[in-house]
């Protein structure tokens, strides 16, 4: 159980120092700002954890599926301690030296775990850690002006699409890591938890633009694009069950996603809106 200590010793640092930001700030450019950083953190993982097989956590939070464990390993890394460094970062101007500071903090970390048997790397190193984190840092700086001040086009849409990102991943894929309430088979991979999550990875990427083209949508009854958006999770949820690619293991699951997508549609709608009027009130 000591594993699980060291993780969530590392959530509760991440959530206080966010507390902490929201408290000195008083702003939600902080928050969008944060899940923004969520959402480019999940695309980098999609691409070296989950299909590159970088690293593996291991934090025993859940008995019996060690890749679902893998993952929330993962999760407390990528939606909370890296994203929320690099909005301090962001929200507070610091510099490169503090970039670099806390890079190396993140790799002494990252090498504690290692030596704590809590984390295994398999082709990733050390040095990917420490020359990849400042990158990831400056973007923050990037993403906090676009979003303070206005911004149309290719920008607007970015930061959109990575916010709707971050919801819909952790919406999508945290009820099947914790209540197994489906199971995607395409056949990628034989452990079939990482079989499972990399398709959830795909869904929710293609799902998330799907979302942020809708709010673009300007229909004279736009309760039609809710309609829409319902009716077409669940016919590409039945397609999918009958391809034998998603095996649905509750009675909520299907109701679940079906409500998700409209509520997902609504949030980015509102989000589409307050980005653009936080821009206009700086």
């Amino acid at each position: 159980m000591h594993n699980s200590y060291w993780y969530y010793a590392l959530l509760v640092l991440s959530i206080s120092l966010f507390i902490f930001i929201l408290f000195k700030k008083r702003n939600t450019q902080s928050l969008y700002l944060l899940l923004t950083k969520i959402g480019g953190a999940f695309l980098i993982e999609t691409v070296i954890y989950n299909f590159l097989a970088s690293y593996n956590y291991n934090p025993n939070f859940i008995k019996g599926n060690e890749f679902y464990d893998n993952n929330l390993g993962a999760f407390v890394s990528n939606a909370f301690a890296l994203p929320i460094v690099a909005t301090l970062i962001a929200v507070f101007h610091l510099n490169w030296m503090w970039m670099l500071l806390f890079s190396g903090l993140f790799v002494g970390i990252e090498w504690l775990f290692l030596q704590l048997h809590i984390y295994y790397h398999n082709w990733w190193r050390l040095a990917y850690t420490g020359l990849g984190l400042p990158f990831y840092f400056a973007t923050a700086k990037i993403y906090y002006h676009w979003i303070l001040h206005p911004s149309k086009g290719f920008k607007h849409y970015w930061i959109l699409y990575l916010i709707t990102g971050s919801i819909s991943a952790s919406a999508h894929i945290l009820p099947i890591i914790f209540f197994s309430n489906r199971i995607y088979s395409p056949g990628w991979f034989e452990n079939s938890g990482r079989d499972s999550i990399a398709f959830g990875v795909i869904f929710y990427l293609c799902s998330s633009l799907y979302y942020c083209l809708m709010t673009k949508l300007n229909l004279k009854r736009n309760w039609i694009k809710y309609i829409i958006t319902g009716l077409l999770m669940f016919v590409v949820n039945l397609m999918l069950i009958n391809a034998g690619i998603l095996r649905s293991l509750v009675w909520w699951d299907l109701p679940y996603y079906v409500t998700l997508s409209i509520m997902l549609l609504l949030v980015t709608g509102i989000i589409d809106k307050r980005l653009f009027q936080l821009s206009n009130l700086r």
